[in-house]
């Protein structure tokens, strides 16, 4: 069972609705939004999360954005969808999907301006299903070239057991997922599979969403903390670590959830494999490397409450960066729907990106 993280219900009256991820692994509960605010809520408090999803959940919100329009003329109606946009991509300011989505939107508004406020309005619409709909194509065949090289260069693993860590499946995505999208392929070709999850910290992505999609389609797994990684991975009971990312830049470095680049480090010192399935919409050509990433920091309360309960020392200062950047020299390849890249990173991104036709707007 591959679930629906988004749904566009075409009504009447029209809404997007979101599997509320901060309800699972316990209920599987929807979340209706009736307009673009509702939308950029559910992104901000994490009712949904992944870089793929929220850009598609974005696209919809923009088409909302559009439905609510009062505009009788095309300036104020592309005013108002900026100021949507504006609200939408403060949201989250590490996910590169995101801002890519709207301006994919914005793009074909701007593409179309002769076109009446009724006529944009079913563009908009019609745009963001094209984006739900590629998401799921990409990640789909991303898999498939995951899938081939883990054949290719892991052929004796047997079961192949794989590490990943945050949640890169159906959940954060439209559909299929990226890192579990590759899980995913490897099972349908009948090969034995085996996958560790880290129950990533502090929002537990690992232990309740991942580790709840593999439980549903009988994919075998076992959930470790965050802190046991080098343990099996010394014992020889890691194959490879496969993960998803927010952010590429131009030289491969990449911003994922806090924890991968320590993932990184240790499969680097125990020559294990450090895969990152992401769709080429993730790369970033306008920054160099990731020093350049905007780093997202969450409240405090993350760390020192739990369900409502205080588990920290009163008084004590806290930090939480969402993310961190993995350097490109521990990436063995990147994953993406026109293939695997390999090193070195910058001449395949830029050959793979000029390819790509998910630049541009139909």
């Amino acid at each position: 069972m591959i679930v629906k993280t988004i749904e566009w219900r075409p009504g009447p009256p029209q809404f997007v609705r979101l599997i509320d991820q901060t309800r699972l692994p316990h209920e599987l509960a929807y979340v209706d939004c009736a307009d673009h605010h509702a939308v950029a809520d559910a992104i901000r408090t994490m009712v949904i999360r992944g870089a793929p999803a929220i850009g598609v959940a974005a696209a919809f919100g923009m088409a909302l954005a559009g439905l609510h329009s009062t505009a009788a003329e095309y300036p104020l109606f592309r005013a108002e969808l900026q100021a949507a946009a504006d609200e939408l991509a403060a949201t989250r300011p590490t996910a590169v999907n995101l801002t890519w989505a709207l301006r994919q939107m914005q793009a074909r508004v701007e593409h179309n301006a002769g076109l009446s406020v009724k006529a944009l309005q079913n563009l908009l619409i019609a745009q963001a299903m094209i984006l739900y709909e590629d998401d799921i194509a990409t990640n789909r065949r991303l898999g498939q070239y995951g899938a081939d090289w883990l054949a290719r260069c892991l052929p004796r693993a047997d079961p192949l057991n794989l590490l990943t860590h945050c949640n890169a499946g159906a959940l954060a995505t439209a559909g299929y997922g990226t890192a579990l999208g590759v899980v995913r392929a490897v099972a349908a070709r009948g090969r034995s599979l085996h996958v560790w999850v880290d129950e990533t910290r502090p929002w537990l992505q690992g232990a309740r969403l991942t580790a709840w999609e593999l439980v549903q389609e009988r994919i075998p797994a076992t959930l470790i903390a965050d802190n046991m990684a080098a343990v099996f991975m010394r014992a020889g009971r890691v194959d490879a670590v496969i993960v998803g990312a927010d952010r590429i830049a131009r030289n491969g470095d990449v911003a994922n959830k806090i924890g991968t680049y320590g993932l990184a480090v240790l499969a680097h010192h125990h020559g294990v494999p450090f895969l990152v399935a992401a769709p080429v919409s993730t790369i970033d050509v306008d920054l160099d490397s990731g020093a350049q990433i905007s780093i997202e920091e969450r409240s405090p309360e993350e760390l020192t409450n739990w369900r409502g309960q205080r588990v920290a020392a009163a008084d004590i200062d806290v930090a939480n960066p969402v993310f961190d950047v993995t350097p490109h020299s521990l990436v063995s390849g990147l994953i993406t729907e026109m293939g695997v890249l390999q090193p070195p990173f910058e001449a395949a991104i830029e050959t793979t990106v000029c390819n790509s036709s998910r630049g541009r707007v139909n």
